[in-house]
């Protein structure tokens, strides 16, 4: 496993192919500074390029998950300009790209509070999973904001209705509303249920070849955003990239001899 950055506001637990971060400021509900968005950065890059990181697990100590922006971040912006509330914006969105485009299999593990920049990482994570009680929400308009690097993704994730409802009213909701739209996909009731969940999830995801994965992310997301036929024409290309390596090999000769691939643990 690659080399990981040191984190003062994440805790980091590279385990069998996995790497579980923990956003650790739980005397703020895991609220997201610049220094957190800056080392989930940090990680994110220091990972990227390593297919023996299989997975990335996102989750919050504390009993929360995120409660949104740093105040004390945003009051120091103000004493330096409207270029710095920008700045401290965007590099917020430049994560949130990156985590939706990292090639590993990203979970967020929700619980407590999933309000404003919570709730964007949410929405870009492959799989996510709340507790029942989990309090989900856009709070930004309530305080005189718009939720401006993360509407985009929210709208990829739960669509357009949905996302205006929730960000012209500030509403909240729990996680079994979470997952009647779709914005999660499981909900248990439990922490133990929850951890459970998690496992078998990734029993799963440990199933597959990690650069198939990757491929099959950077299709997905780009058929959303590419006309079918330069896509369906990338599309091939990775294909027979994919079918005549290293994976490919492999996973079809176990398939044939009915044996379990080498990746598969």
């Amino acid at each position: 496993m690659s080399s990981l950055p040191v984190c003062q506001t994440l805790l980091l637990e590279p385990h069998n192919g996995v790497l579980h971060i923990t956003l650790n400021r739980p005397q703020s509900r895991n609220a997201m500074s610049l220094q957190m968005v800056n080392e989930l950065r940090a990680v994110l890059a220091a990972v990227r390029d390593d297919r023996a990181v299989r997975a990335l697990v996102i989750g919050g100590a504390g009993g929360h998950f995120c409660s949104g922006g740093d105040i004390k971040d945003m009051a120091n912006a103000r004493n330096q300009g409207a270029t710095a509330y920008r700045e401290l914006n965007r590099a917020f969105g430049a994560l949130l790209e990156e985590t939706q485009h990292a090639p590993q299999v990203v979970i967020t593990v929700l619980q407590g509070a999933v309000l404003g920049g919570g709730f964007g990482l949410a929405c870009v994570s492959d799989i996510a999973m709340a507790d029942h009680q989990a309090q989900f929400g856009l709070p930004e308009t309530s305080l005189g904001l718009l939720p401006a690097q993360i509407a985009p993704f929210v709208v990829q994730r739960i669509g357009l209705t949905q996302t205006r409802r929730l960000a012209l009213t500030a509403a909240r909701f729990d996680g079994t509303q979470a997952r009647r739209m779709g914005l999660v996909h499981f909900v248990e009731h439990d922490p133990q249920a929850l951890a459970e969940r998690l496992d078998e999830v990734l029993a799963h995801v440990l199933c597959c070849a990690p650069q198939a994965n990757a491929a099959t992310k950077k299709l997905l997301l780009a058929s959303a955003v590419q006309p079918s036929s330069e896509l369906l024409d990338d599309a091939a290309q990775w294909f027979s990239e994919a079918v005549t390596g290293a994976e490919g090999v492999e996973g079809t000769m176990a398939f044939v001899q009915k044996r379990k691939p080498g990746w598969a643990l």
